[in-house]
């Protein structure tokens, strides 16, 4: 025995200390603090430093990274591992190649498990344990023999056991045996406070995520909660006192701390080499292909502008070492061209003619004058990153071909970390706090939506709980401190990190939800942090829309359309986007964008462009909309104080409304390097940090000043580029998105069938639900059909139809709610090999479909060709067993008829009508609110289409059903509302007072009667709210859907 090992060491002046056994809230719900959070109160406290060790976690690991590095404190990587044969340890690695093998030994436990679960044995761990120190958590598996003979086996002088007080009656004693039983089993004690939450206030937290861990509330897992708030960081005061009796156990903490020289800043990241053919280089097989693409781009020559542009890129991407990336990129568009999956690079990635050549973006930087350093630079120490859509509804081709190309162990999903947010918080604190279902719906529904505008006591008070009570003071607190907490590791919507040696080696990896996917552990924002490459596949709803648009356009009007191929400038696609027609294109159809349109009045691309950067946050903010406006009133007026500043703003009229735009103003007018402009860029989204914006300012206005421009000037512009913190539109990532607006409005304009079919079929997606999409299918002269039993398909299609221009649109089976594609396969393939249906019950008898999937059918008016009307139809599905008189539809009929389907009584039209909304979210007979018309004009109520011819300014009275609600973030707390009625939709504002007011009817009814102003200015029309009432009552059989966004 190595009795120094033992040794008591008196302290000599400071008393050192390292936490060793910390848990953040990324063991999920078992922790209560954040990483950060941890790693501050350490340095706060005086730690020499602080160990995360998650339960088979890394996935905080990052977060605490950085702001360890900035206090100057140590930060040590480890984990808390519970083999199914052994009592549970703690491990750190002692260097890069055993941090490697630890996070292997966790993928090893992840990946063989369910999501969320981990299973490991003692001899994996022993088999893994090379360069890394262990201390076991002594439990009842914790036998001496274990500790004599495998532990002290593997770890020798590595191993250690954990002593954690807590200031618990049995504290001393606990101590003695444990020292009896270090000493007798040669494994000395090493000191830690098993925490789990950075202060002591944070306990309760901490009791409430147990109590949701356990599915139960808080009073009934005392058992579960610690006894007192010790579990949080101590002082070193209060360490000091706790071991008194063990200072040498306080000692080893720096012992071990001092074998722990690893640290994230030694990860290398590497990204794959076989992207190149057998004898080139990924450099010179990069080269090959980007030349040759270049001559496809510009068949009759490339210019001299553009052979410049390839040569600066190529330079810096060689001298960066992002060869290889750019060719994973390219393979992965080249695979999905090949397989006719319509895709777009978009982003940064834009502003790169290399991208342009090889056929990833379609946006010509030479001609847009994109600046390349916004997407890399050398004073920018960051990956690029480049982002590819792809079809939503086949993305997931890509993602398996890129496993399959380079295994699962070298390739895996970027995580999203998913958190609590406000509703599902309430729901979980109200659990824990033994609140009635009732009262938590309540809560849930007013104080949890996406009404932001009152602080939550006050949304509480709104759904009937007092925020004063005792428990009303807990909830609030609970709630406001578990928003924002993780809840579980989901997948990125399409991050894909690609490695040349084993990803299980650099990040843990674990299965996905979703069956065939594997994620590691490290958010989008971790392997920022460490420099760390990742590719973009992400999916895009309207790429699905135009390759089904241009496949129905090439089937029935024999016309041959590509993203390539649509002409350009076509003037009637441009009069209608002028006149805000624009239901269901892509971007420029949400309620901001139709206001602008008007105004901004494109007509040419690059007016897109423009139009889909300048309704963003960052332009907002910055004070850019209306001066850009009324610049484009009178281009005459607008004033540039240089001309190196005109060549700046001249297309943007003297406004910045990119990115690029404030970067290069950075450069051009107070003498900044690219690569300090985008630093600059970057430090916006961090301006309310003390002394981050501050020495960008002093550069700029004394940058400025030296090229004699005005202190006015220099703020003025610094205030606009401050406006767009995170929130500014890169021009490139706009030029991309209007490539997509225009295809989008040409196939509306032209084409008006296809279109709308091919959004229905592309569904979810997009601003308006299926019933809104179809409306304005009409308003274009399109004829809709219904679900027919013998004529739909499961999707959506086209009829040619002699009398009108364009074809009509059958509604396809996917329209009915409930019915599932299996049950209706079976009914197609019957269809497709023996003809047509006769009656529902050939139907039943061919396809073997069961009685609930005939009703559903019945109820959406599908068999109304082969049995009559609706209620006969229904009649019919119930057959003989099932008497009309169990189902509500009928509870009125007269006894002595309801064994009569002669004697049934037809649904009146606006029984047919609620029907076809509850089965299938729309009616092609008529509108709800139609019904209601008689007793809304007595109410001298004003249809949504004669709202145009009233004067500006006139009190309105309107009525609809409820579309959406919307409140964006910088709409400074104002709800936007889109209702509909017989003639089209009514735009509503409310100011957060009304709002407020009317919030139970607003958040509860989707039938309405506002009494408000009208505004109606340069075509764009609101209804300024004033006043709500309910009319959910008129319609007792409706249930209509809205849509809702923040």
């Amino acid at each position: 025995m190595n009795l120094a090992r033992f040794a008591f060491t008196a302290g000599v002046g400071k008393m050192q200390y390292v936490e060793l056994h910390c848990k953040s809230n990324f063991s999920f719900l078992t922790g209560a603090s954040h990483p950060d959070e941890l790693v501050e109160q350490a340095d706060t406290l005086g730690y020499a430093g602080i160990a995360l060790t998650d339960e088979a976690s890394l996935a905080g690991i990052v977060r605490g990274h950085a702001p360890a590095k900035d206090a100057g404190i140590q930060y040590i990587v480890g984990s808390e591992l519970h083999p199914s044969d052994a009592p549970p340890m703690v491990l750190w690695p002692t260097n890069r190649a055993a941090y490697g093998r630890l996070c292997r030994l966790i993928s090893l436990g992840r990946m063989r498990c369910e999501k969320g679960r981990c299973e490991l044995a003692w001899h994996e761990i022993a088999e893994a344990s090379e360069g890394m120190i262990a201390a076991v958590i002594p439990n009842d598996q914790c036998s001496g023999r274990f500790l004599r003979t495998a532990f002290r086996e593997v770890f020798a002088n590595r191993g250690y056991m954990f002593l954690e007080l807590h200031r618990g009656v049995d504290d001393r004693d606990k101590a003695l045996r444990l020292r009896q039983f270090s000493l007798q089993n040669d494994v000395p004690l090493v000191a830690a406070g098993d925490v789990h939450y950075h202060v002591a206030p944070r306990m309760l937290l901490h009791d409430c995520v147990t109590a949701i861990r356990h599915g139960s509330t808080i009073d009934h897992v005392h058992r579960e909660r610690f006894a007192n708030s010790q579990h949080g960081m101590r002082s070193l005061a209060e360490i000091a006192d706790v071991y008194r009796d063990a200072p040498d156990a306080i000692a080893r903490t720096v012992e071990i701390a001092g074998q722990c020289s690893f640290s994230l800043d030694e990860l290398r990241y590497e990204y794959p080499l076989e992207i190149a053919p057998e004898g080139m280089t990924p450099v010179e097989h990069l080269r090959r292909l980007t030349w040759e693409g270049a001559q496809q781009r510009w068949p009759q020559g490339v210019p001299e502008k553009v052979i410049d542009l390839i040569r600066h890129e190529m330079e810096l991407i060689c001298e960066l070492h992002y060869e290889a990336y750019f060719l994973t990129v390219w393979d992965l568009v080249r695979f999905a061209r090949e397989r006719n999956i319509l895709c777009q690079g978009r982003g940064s990635a834009a502003n790169s003619t290399v991208c342009y050549c090889l056929g990833i973006t379609n946006v010509d930087p030479s001609q847009t004058d994109l600046l390349f350093e916004r997407f890399i630079s050398r004073e920018r120490n960051e990956a690029p990153d480049i982002d590819v859509d792809f079809e939503h509804q086949r993305r997931e081709e890509v993602l398996q071909y890129l496993y399959e190309k380079y295994g699962r162990h070298r390739a895996g999903l970027t995580a999203t970390v998913t958190s609590y947010r406000t509703r599902s918080a309430i729901r979980e604190v109200g659990k824990t706090l033994g609140m009635s279902p009732d009262v938590i719906d309540s809560l849930a529904k007013f104080a949890g939506g996406h009404d932001q505008g009152s602080d939550f006591a006050q949304r509480c008070r709104n759904g009937g709980l007092d925020p004063e009570t005792e428990i009303g003071k807990r909830f609030v607190y609970l709630v406001e401190s578990l928003v924002g907490f993780p809840r579980h590791l989901s997948q990125h919507v399409g991050g894909m990190v690609i490695t040349q040696g084993e990803l299980c080696e650099l990040c843990p990896i674990e299965n996905a939800a979703m069956e065939g996917r594997t994620v590691i552990q490290w958010n989008k924002d971790d392997l920022d942090e460490l420099g760390i490459l990742k590719v973009d596949v992400l999916a895009l709803g309207m790429l699905s829309a135009l390759r089904r648009g241009f496949e129905l356009v090439a089937k029935y009007h024999g016309r041959s359309l590509s993203l390539a191929s649509i002409p350009a400038d076509d003037q009637p696609t441009y009069d209608m986007i002028c006149a805000a027609d624009t239901v269901g294109v892509f971007q420029i159809e949400s309620r901001a964008q139709m206001s602008m349109l008007p105004r901004l009045k494109p007509r040419c691309f690059y007016d897109l462009v423009v139009e889909v950067a300048i309704v963003r946050p960052g332009p907002i903010q910055g004070n850019m909309v209306h001066p850009f406006l009324q610049a484009r009133e009178n281009p005459d007026a607008v004033v540039y104080p240089s001309e190196a500043i005109r060549g700046v703003l001249e297309k943007t009229l003297g406004v910045p409304i990119f990115q690029e735009q404030a970067m290069r103003l950075a450069v051009v007018a107070a003498g900044f390097t690219p690569g300090e402009a985008d630093q600059l860029r970057r430090a916006m989204a961090a301006w309310r940090r003390p002394g981050v914006i501050d020495r960008f300012r002093i550069k700029l206005l004394q940058g400025m000043k030296e090229n004699d421009l005005s202190s006015e000037f220099a703020e003025h512009v610094f205030n606009q580029i401050r406006g767009f913190g995170e929130y500014g539109f890169p021009e490139s990532h706009a030029a991309s998105f209007a490539l997509l607006v225009y295809a989008s409005c040409y196939l509306k304009k032209h084409y008006p069938a296809a279109f709308c079919v091919a959004l229905l079929n592309s569904q979810p997606m997009g601003f308006y639900a299926p019933a809104q999409l179809v409306a304005d299918a009409k308003q274009h002269g399109v004829r809709t059909l219904p679900v027919d039993i013998n004529d739909s398909e499961w999707e959506s299609g086209l009829r040619k139809d002699p009398n009108r221009p364009q074809p009509s649109i059958r509604l396809g089976m996917h329209m009915v709610r409930g019915l599932s594609a299996e049950a209706a396969t079976k009914i197609l393939h019957q269809r497709q090999q023996n003809g047509a249906f006769q009656s529902i019950a050939e139907v039943v008898r061919r396809s073997g479909i069961s009685n609930s999937v005939v009703a559903t059918l019945a109820d959406a008016g599908v068999f109304e060709s082969i049995a009559g009307d609706r209620r006969a139809a229904i009649w019919q599905s119930l057959g003989e067993e099932k008497k009309p008189q169990s189902r509500p539809l009928f509870d009125h009929e007269p006894a002595d008829e309801e064994d009569l389907p002669a004697a049934l009584v037809p649904m009146t039209p606006q029984q047919e009508v609620h029907a076809d909304y509850n089965s299938t979210g729309m009616s092609l007979k008529a509108h709800p609110v139609s019904f209601l018309r008689g007793a809304l004009d007595r109410q001298r109520c004003v249809r949504a289409g004669d709202l145009k011819t009233l004067r500006d300014g006139r009190h309105v009275r309107v009525a609809g059903l409820v579309l959406m609600r919307q409140r964006p973030g910088t709409a400074k707390g104002i709800t936007f509302v889109t209702i509909e009625d017989e003639t089209g939709p009514i735009n509503l504002v409310f100011f957060p007072a009304v709002w407020k007011r009317f919030f139970r009817i607003a958040q509860t009814s989707n039938l309405w009667l506002v009494d408000g102003k009208l505004e109606n200015r340069q075509g764009v029309i609101h209804v300024i709210a004033g006043r709500i009432s309910d009319l959910a009552n008129e319609c007792p059989e409706l249930n209509p859907r809205s849509r809702d966004f923040r």
